[in-house]
């Protein structure tokens, strides 16, 4: 099982960023996806998660309105579109795949495959 994440780079404040997660090895459609990121210094912290058919995501408060998860079961690909970002929002950003129920999938206890991370850094 492969989860490969890609877009993270430098952008300003308000700007916007979209970020891939590329699976393969595993049933794509099966999984629950997670987004996951870590600021330096801090622990890991979940960002949202989206359900298996693809119509319902959840949100972590801090980016509730400002970031929105989608995905495309064909391609195996998950998606993080970032916008308004804030300086807080810098970090290394995970996504992650879970069989766990959706509503176990916030903790990242709960998720079977990690890709590597993909670095978002946002300049004040």
């Amino acid at each position: 099982v492969q989860l490969q994440a890609s877009g993270g780079g430098l952008v300003q404040t308000g700007g916007s960023l979209r970020l891939s997660c590329a699976a393969s090895g595993l049933t794509f459609r099966n999984y629950v996806l997670g987004w996951f990121r870590q600021a330096p210094g801090k622990e890991r912290e979940f960002v949202g998660k989206i359900n298996r058919a693809g119509n319902g995501a959840y949100y972590a408060d801090s980016v509730k309105g400002r970031f929105t998860i989608s995905r495309d079961n064909a391609k195996s690909t998950v998606y993080l579109q970032m916008s308004s970002l804030k300086p807080e929002d810098t970090a290394v950003y995970y996504c992650a795949a879970t069989l766990t129920i959706y509503y176990s999938a916030n903790s990242d206890e709960n998720y079977n495959h990690w890709g590597r991370g993909t670095l978002v850094t946002v300049s004040s």
